[in-house]
């Protein structure tokens, strides 16, 4: 749904809020928000941090950007815990020197999610 300056895709699950959301500034430039679950949340930490990285993709796919763009990333998991094995998936998905500001908080989440991720890109 797009109203001008603002687009955003509604989250297929739950239609009162959106998956992304694109702001663009007068004169050029502005920002993606996305926010990502892994499709399949029978599966470990590593495996949903990469389904979740998909999603992430996806919308920077259909934006017409790449990973580079990503300036801030907030991590959510159930298990503080998990930070190595996510950190490692991360590492293989972030090409090298372009690593966003990031923030990794543990939260209660509904069964079977282990972990969201929420970026911000640069357009």
């Amino acid at each position: 749904m797009s109203t001008g300056d603002i687009t955003r895709v509604p989250n297929p699950r739950v239609p009162a809020k959106s998956s992304v959301a694109v702001y663009r500034l007068p004169g050029g430039g502005g920002f993606l928000w996305g926010v990502a679950t892994s499709p399949d949340r029978t599966q470990d930490i590593r495996v949903q941090t990469l389904g979740a990285l998909g999603v992430i993709d996806g919308y920077l796919k259909d934006a017409g950007l790449d990973r580079t763009r990503i300036v801030k990333a907030e991590i959510v998991v159930t298990d503080h815990d998990n930070k190595p094995a996510f950190d490692e998936a991360w590492a293989t998905w972030m090409p090298a020197n372009h690593g966003p500001v990031r923030s990794f908080v543990q939260s209660v989440m509904p069964e079977g999610d282990l972990i969201e991720i929420i970026i911000t890109a640069a357009l």
